[in-house]
């Protein structure tokens, strides 16, 4: 049971990577449509899909009677509020192993959804459906999650239902990298929101967001980007962060409990007499950290998680791009940011999802800083020098956002212009 904060910062602790044994992960969600009438899939048309895939060695995950998982070996494709389906990876070693879990999972997918009829959009944000026309399923957080949410974020239910993005996991090696990595992903958060924005298209219309799923998620309830992540963050000062913060709902008796008013700190003292005054069990611990729905979060790894999702073309680049700053030249990637002021990392956090490139930050334009951060990351790439079969090392997987920032248009920008000339819905399904 935990009842003190030093288990809090054990947990973290335990989390303390070898450097040989650092790995990489990589989350990323789809958006699932109906050929015939373009509308998202239903729940029934989910179980057709997982069941098809059983064919590729998944195994199905119950929750009651109903699938909401399937698993294979290190790997797990999840089901989302609104019928988004996301891949959870395994942890590998380098970006050409995640690249290759990638592409093989795109592979047993669009067989599938080939034969069921069914077209895959790779965006931050549904281009198409409106909030009310969304199917939803009976996955039993999600309902507590739908009513609970918007009292602290207007557009709560947008992120749950509408939203798709690409997640990056990255471990540490001790307290004090993790106190240099997390300042350093907190600080670079505009630059990858300008970087990686693939959300510009709402309801059929040009919504003047870049990134219109960054716009959803700073409304969110329980996101944003808190001053205090600018701070020297330490195990301890994460684990008063996560006490002090509210509960989204607790698991007892195999359902869900609203965690209504209550913070974490109350679980710990054994307050909540809805679920009998129980204290909160390691599970519970890790359900809390995984309902704080920051830009970037700490469990026993870091999760990054301010890009849009995206097709092919750039799914590998961004877990190349922070792999190489984090894990191959931490050192450089930190001084440059360590002069940052934080209410201007802020500030430009709340224009780029707008400006994009843009947007201002030390004087500077985000055009600019993405430009030396790629510098920064691909040095730290040839320092690893992870090679492939044809002897190329990971400073391939960054030959989108060259393209990116040498034309100085997004993947955002793409669909803008292609949407725009004739606004023909198949310019938005992946190809």
């Amino acid at each position: 049971m935990i009842n003190t904060k030093n288990q809090i910062i054990e947990y973290f602790k335990s989390g303390v990577k070898d450097l040989k044994n650092i790995k990489i992960g990589i989350e990323h969600e789809k958006f699932l449509f109906n050929i015939k009438d373009d509308k998202r899939i239903n729940y029934s048309k989910v179980k057709e899909i997982f069941d098809a895939l059983t064919e590729f060695g998944w195994k199905p995950v119950y929750e009651k009677n109903n699938i909401i998982a399937l698993n294979k070996g290190g790997k797990n494709i999840t089901l989302e509020p609104g019928n988004q389906i996301e891949l959870s990876g395994d942890k590998l070693n380098h970006i050409h192993e995640v690249c290759s879990e990638a592409q093989d999972y795109l592979f047993e997918l669009r067989q599938v959804t080939k034969k069921l009829n069914i077209k895959i959009v790779s965006a931050g944000f549904d281009p198409i459906s409106k909030l009310e026309n969304i199917p939803n399923n009976p996955k039993q957080r999600y309902k507590l999650m739908t009513r609970d949410m918007p009292k602290g974020g207007q557009l709560s239910l947008d992120m749950m239902y509408r939203t798709c993005g690409t997640q990056v996991n990255i471990d540490y090696i001790s307290e004090e990298d993790f106190v240099k990595k997390f300042r350093i992903v907190n600080s670079i958060v505009p630059i990858s929101i300008a970087l990686f924005a693939n959300s510009s298209i709402v309801e059929k219309k040009n919504s003047n967001y870049l990134s219109y799923r960054s716009k959803v998620w700073q409304n969110t309830s329980r996101g944003g980007l808190p001053k205090i992540f600018f701070e020297k963050l330490n195990f301890e000062k994460y684990a008063d962060f996560v006490i002090n913060f509210p509960i989204l709902f607790i698991q007892h008796n195999n359902n869900y409990i609203s965690g209504k008013n209550y913070i974490f700190k109350d679980f710990m003292e054994g307050k909540i007499s809805e679920i009998d005054n129980r204290l909160p069990t390691e599970d519970d611990l890790t359900t809390h950290l995984t309902t704080i729905f920051t830009e970037n979060r700490l469990k026993k790894y870091i999760e990054l998680r301010s890009m849009d999702a995206c097709g092919w073309d750039c799914l590998c680049s961004g877990p190349a791009f922070n792999t190489g700053l984090l894990y191959g030249n931490i050192d450089e990637t930190y001084e440059l940011i360590s002069k940052w002021d934080k209410d201007k990392i802020i500030n430009a956090y709340f224009e780029a999802p707008k400006k994009g490139f843009n947007t201002q930050l030390m004087g500077k334009d985000l055009l600019y800083w993405a430009s030396i951060l790629l510098e920064l990351s691909k040095k730290g790439l040839n320092k690893r020098d992870f090679l492939n079969k044809h002897k190329k090392n990971e400073t391939i997987f960054l030959d989108h956002l060259q393209k990116v920032i040498d034309n100085r248009t997004t993947n955002a920008d793409h669909m803008i212009n292609k949407f725009s000339i004739n606004e023909n819905l198949d310019e938005l399904y992946d190809k």
